[in-house]
């Protein structure tokens, strides 16, 4: 555990945000560029705001079953249905402390001691101390150059002891979508696997962005064509809840251990110390998870990062999705990303090393932020590529 936590890319993320507010304290807000956290600030929908409103006036608070209120999971199996074009009942979805507590009693009620969990890399890096906590090993197997599954590579890693693959669409932090094709032919692979003896793996699809998309790109839905597929997400990316720790589980209901996955993740839930998910925003979630919402000052932002890399002499992912632009360090620092984001510190530019998401030779920027913030950060980020600092 201390070797993890002395790691240069352990929790990067955070310390940067960190760092940010005691440069906020010194230079002025507005002569800091912060880009490390993916904190949404889309307005949140009044929709939403109704619903609160709505809630906090009423008079009906107390205890509820762990897997959270009927009227939560009914929703849920809702919204999962439209999504996934297939019939979910409220008893194939567990309510859960946002997407990282639906991963944890997830990873939880399917892992045994040396079990492996695939997770394609680049990677949202909490996966590994996830993965860990359960007694599981994660697997990285690297993405294609453009940051597509290389569903042959994951074929090629699973083993006899392979629990679960892993998926989050759209990346973090690449912003890529993986497409049907790919999904079908995972979801082929998987099946061969199992055909030859091992048991069938788990695919789990983490999923908190996936209303966030650009270019009429659509996140494939998977419990179509493969049966030990479920869904963990949250609402602090499409809603802009964050911190409010809402979301869910879902299994398909084709999964023949459906039944006892639930029950194992409901278990879960109340053993690791979450008991239920806050029940405040259940009662808000369920009645305003169809909330209509505009991403399109994401968008917008979008192209004024890619404008401004561009201006700078920077080369980028594009994006499909979320609100990341992956952006790779410049050829005079040999791919030492940790190197490159603390020189861009001393511009007052935060951003995450690609290292905390196994993805060495990159940086992450986040452009959930002004565009005040964007257009200002324009001559900063020329100066740190072309100054002779380096």
């Amino acid at each position: 555990m201390l070797d993890v936590l002395a790691s240069p890319a352990s929790g990067a993320i955070r310390k940067m945000f960190e760092e940010g507010e005691l440069l906020k304290k010194k230079y002025g807000a507005e002569n800091v560029y912060d880009f490390s956290l993916g904190n949404p600030d889309m307005p949140v929908p009044q929709k939403v705001l109704d619903a609160i409103k709505k809630v906090a006036d009423s008079t009906e608070h107390g205890y509820m079953p762990n897997a959270g209120y009927m009227s939560a999971r009914e929703a849920m199996a809702q919204k999962t249905a439209q999504e996934q074009g297939v019939a979910v009942g409220a008893e194939h979805v567990v309510m859960s402390c946002g997407a990282a507590g639906a991963l944890n009693a997830a990873l939880k009620a399917i892992l045994n001691d040396g079990d492996e969990v695939i997770v394609p890399s680049p990677y949202f890096a909490e996966y590994d101390h996830y993965i860990y906590n359960h007694g599981g090993k994660i697997v990285r197997v690297k993405t294609c150059k453009d940051f597509s599954l290389d569903v042959a590579a994951i074929a090629a890693s699973l083993s006899e002891r392979t629990a679960a693959v892993l998926l989050n669409s759209p990346n973090n932090p690449t912003g890529r979508i993986y497409p049907t094709s790919d999904i079908a032919l995972l979801a082929d692979a998987l099946a061969s696997h199992a055909e030859k003896g091992h048991r069938l793996p788990y695919l789990i699809c983490d999923e908190p962005y996936r209303a966030i998309t650009y270019g009429g790109k659509i996140v494939a839905p998977v419990f179509p064509v493969y049966e030990n597929a479920v869904i963990v997400t949250s609402f602090a990316k499409n809603l802009s809840l964050p911190g409010e720790r809402i979301g869910y589980i879902a299994v398909n209901p084709s999964c023949r251990e459906a039944r006892d996955f639930i029950a194992a993740a409901i278990f879960a839930t109340r053993i690791l110390g979450y008991v239920n998910a806050p029940a405040f925003f259940q009662k808000v979630v369920a009645e305003s998870w169809n909330a209509p919402c505009d991403y399109s000052l994401y968008k917008t932002r979008c192209e004024l990062v890619k404008e401004i890399m561009d201006y700078a002499g920077l080369h980028y992912a594009e994006p499909e999705g979320a609100f990341y632009l992956f952006v790779k360090v410049p050829d005079a620092w040999h791919g030492d990303d940790i190197a490159f984001v603390n020189h861009l510190k001393t511009y007052n530019i935060l951003c995450a090393p690609g290292s905390s998401f196994g993805g060495k030779g990159w940086f992450r920027i986040a452009y959930c932020v002004s565009e005040k913030t964007i257009r200002s950060s324009r001559e900063a980020f020329f100066r740190a590529v072309h100054d002779k600092m380096h």
